[in-house]
């Protein structure tokens, strides 16, 4: 299953970021197609958090705007929103000690946890942070990996 991190979500929903085509053009076919994708909690919340805030964008989502955008992502059929389970403090613990991650790193720590705990096999990310993490294959669907 593949995951999807916040900076994607970001891209896809904001006509106005960077990388709006390639978000687009790559969350298309886990909308449209028949495997599972997943998004963790904590990535839902931080999309809400950057796209309705004031100086992030001019003029950042409205409310209802980002909470349209999440509903029309949670419609997908093949959609498995991921959160904290019963091993989660383990692996987060784990994961913490062995990439002696500290601060507001742990957020991404957190996702890692979540994604592995939910047999993720891929999360996608522009973010270079988790390759803090190496139990966690990730993809920058954003960029070009082909001549």
């Amino acid at each position: 299953m593949i995951a999807i991190d916040t900076n994607v979500l970001v891209g896809a929903h904001r006509r106005d970021a960077r990388w709006h085509t390639e978000a687009v053009d790559s969350m298309t076919p886990l909308l449209n197609g028949d495997g599972p994708w997943a998004v963790p909690w904590p990535c839902v919340h931080e999309f809400l958090v950057v796209v309705t805030r004031a100086g992030i964008f001019d003029p950042p989502s409205t409310l209802d705007e980002a909470a349209t955008q999440v509903e029309i992502w949670l419609e997908s059929p093949t959609v498995h929103v991921l959160h904290e389970g019963p091993e989660h403090w383990l692996r987060l613990r784990a994961l913490l000690t062995t990439s002696m991650t500290t601060g507001p790193r742990i957020h991404d720590a957190r996702i890692a946890a979540i994604c592995l705990e939910h047999g993720v096999r891929e999360l996608w990310t522009a973010d270079r942070d988790f390759s803090r993490f190496p139990a966690l294959r990730t993809r920058n669907p954003l960029v070009s990996s082909g001549p």
